[in-house]
């Protein structure tokens, strides 16, 4: 008998004691959105205060990106086999020292060491969170409905962040640093009553550090090469792509030959798993990229203050009434697939709509774009999320969670990096202002088509298949 069929048969029920563990784990969600939210939206006056230069200030939000991928799969291995318990509270404890802080950096090399730090607790916080859902809640209707209220929280953390993070920045942006630590006190008192205690891992088999290294090293030796592009094929270029791709390739055969690889092959030749991964990943891809664009374009060409940026993408946080209530029943009647391809498709349509703006748009033009992209992610997270969980073993659980997120990661931090290369491409390229927007929106737009194309190649799983109830 797997795990998963264990789990199914003494699952937590939402009710009582399981809500009040619910709630703090979409608690740590939440943490980790309004966290990333509120520092994206403070970006332009850090920028100002602390005098840094477009590359420094990608390297600020995409440090913390580019470490939270990097290590999130080591991140859920690890909860795996030392307890969830123990490691989510451990990491939330370090993500609240390293949020403080960042608030007292006053320089940019400063920040960004500190955003890193705080994504490598968060690498090992957020995979080991949603385990513990999906290791504690029977498989089928209640889990579903326990992600998706998971996966809404967060992702309503990051658009409610937006609005916070504005009226924070109002009083000093070193406010979106040490807000996030009295959030997190509070859910670490909690996580200390509410969380069960779960036995450790009695096989204690190696972990592949060095696979993570490989890993990490390959996520960030490819985004410095995007990054850098926007100045020319230079040497800095060419080294940064030959060492992301030797480091891969490396990391690649290491999988292979590992006695205990950090991603066994099983989970990159499941077919649905692979899809959910990439579905994620161009999803988190398209919005960063997206979202970089516009809080660029309405404060520095429209010269909005950080607090109507947030209030003009409030309308994004829809998605925390939604898929709480109406995704379940999007997923139980038409199945978890094509709600989630129908998401992806919405982030597509949502960046074409922005796709003619103007410097003199009027809200009312940008907001069908908003309230688009909104739905796409009521209907894309979550279905994503229960596809990359469903049917995979309770042992295995932080690692399909590390994956997934790792996926997600990965896609943002690429994402920032191919737009913010390209706007630097148009700028050089002599292009106005307004047209070098446009031309860094079909950045987006392509990873949102991706997705759709990538999804669409998913089949439906049938049952679970193979000892590590992994699908086929």
């Amino acid at each position: 008998m797997s795990t998963t069929t264990e789990t199914a048969s003494s699952g937590i029920r939402l009710r009582g004691t399981g809500i009040l563990l619910l709630i703090t784990l979409c608690g740590a969600a939440f943490l980790e959105g309004i966290d990333i939210a509120m520092f994206n939206v403070a970006l332009p006056v850090i920028r100002a205060d602390l005098a840094l230069e477009t590359t420094q200030l990608q390297w600020v939000l995409g440090g913390y990106v580019v470490a939270y991928g990097g290590f999130m799969i080591l991140g859920g291995r690890v909860g795996d086999r030392f307890g969830r318990r123990r490691v989510f509270l451990t990491a939330l404890a370090v993500f609240i020292a390293f949020s403080m802080a960042g608030g007292f950096a006053d320089a940019g090399w400063m920040l960004i060491i500190a955003r890193f730090a705080t994504g490598i607790a968060a690498a090992f916080m957020m995979p080991t969170g949603l385990s513990i859902i999906t290791t504690g809640f029977a498989e089928g209707a209640a889990r579903n409905r326990a992600v998706l209220i998971y996966a809404g929280i967060g992702a309503a953390g990051f658009s409610l962040g937006l609005v916070a993070g504005g009226l924070l920045t109002a009083f000093g942006w070193r406010w979106v640093f040490f807000a996030p630590v009295v959030l997190g006190i509070l859910i670490l008192a909690s996580g200390l009553a509410l969380i069960p205690r779960d036995a450790a891992d009695r096989e204690r088999t190696p972990f592949d550090v060095l696979g993570a290294m490989l890993l990490t090293a390959g996520i960030v030796l490819t985004v410095l090469a995007v990054e850098q592009l926007s100045h020319g094929a230079g040497p800095l270029v060419i080294a940064a792509a030959v060492g992301a791709i030797v480091s891969l390739v490396l990391f690649g055969v290491r999988q292979r030959t590992a006695a205990a690889p950090l991603i066994p092959t099983e989970f990159l030749r499941s077919r649905a798993l692979l899809r959910a991964y990439l579905g994620a990943g161009s999803l988190a891809a398209g919005f960063m990229g997206f979202q970089f664009i516009v809080v660029l374009y309405l404060q520095e060409l429209r010269g909005w203050s950080a607090l109507q940026t947030a209030l003009a993408m409030v309308v994004l946080a829809i998605d925390a009434i939604l898929a709480p209530t109406v995704t379940p029943r999007m997923v139980a009647r038409f199945g978890t697939w094509p709600v989630a391809i129908g998401g992806l498709a919405l982030a597509a349509l949502s960046y074409a709509l922005f796709l003619p703006v103007a410097p003199d748009w009027t809200y009312a033009l940008m907001f069908p774009s908003f309230l688009v992209l909104g739905l796409a992610f009521t209907f894309a997270y979550g279905p994503l999320t229960i596809a990359a969980t469903d049917g995979v073993a309770d042992r295995d659980q932080g690692l399909t969670s590390g994956i997934l997120y790792t996926f997600f990661q990965f896609g943002a931090a690429f994402g920032l990096a191919a737009t913010s290369a390209v706007l630097t491409i148009a700028a050089d390229a002599g292009h106005s202002e307004i047209d070098t927007y446009r031309s860094a929106l079909w950045v987006p737009l392509g990873f949102a088509a991706f997705g759709v194309v990538a999804t669409l190649l998913a089949r439906p799983r049938r049952g679970a298949a193979g000892r590590r109830g992994i699908r086929s």
